[in-house]
């Protein structure tokens, strides 16, 4: 339900729809809400990274801060790509 997903996100309705239907990119705020929604989850499990990133020859995909740096240059501060940073460390030292 997309109402009760924008309640727990912080934004509203239209937003997550747009970015559902590819008509909007996700912000800063958007991120923020979906790890707000879903504590549970790592921010790889929440979003694929590496989506429209060409994948170099080596197979290596870029560091998050130089992905962020590129694909989301107005939407995301230093200050958020490295809580963002934190958050995907944390999920990797998580015990499985």
């Amino acid at each position: 339900n997309l109402v009760a997903l924008a309640q727990a996100m912080g934004i509203s309705t239209g937003q997550i729809y747009k970015v559902r239907e590819g008509q909007r990119g996700i912000n800063q705020k958007f991120i923020i809400g979906a790890t707000k929604a879903f504590p549970e989850y790592n921010l790889n499990t929440l979003f694929h990274v590496a989506q429209g990133q060409p994948v170099k020859s080596s197979n290596k995909l870029p560091e998050f801060r130089e992905y962020a740096r590129q694909k989301y240059p107005n939407e995301l501060d230093e200050d958020l790509i490295t809580m963002i940073e934190d958050l995907i460390e944390r999920g990797r030292r998580k015990p499985e």
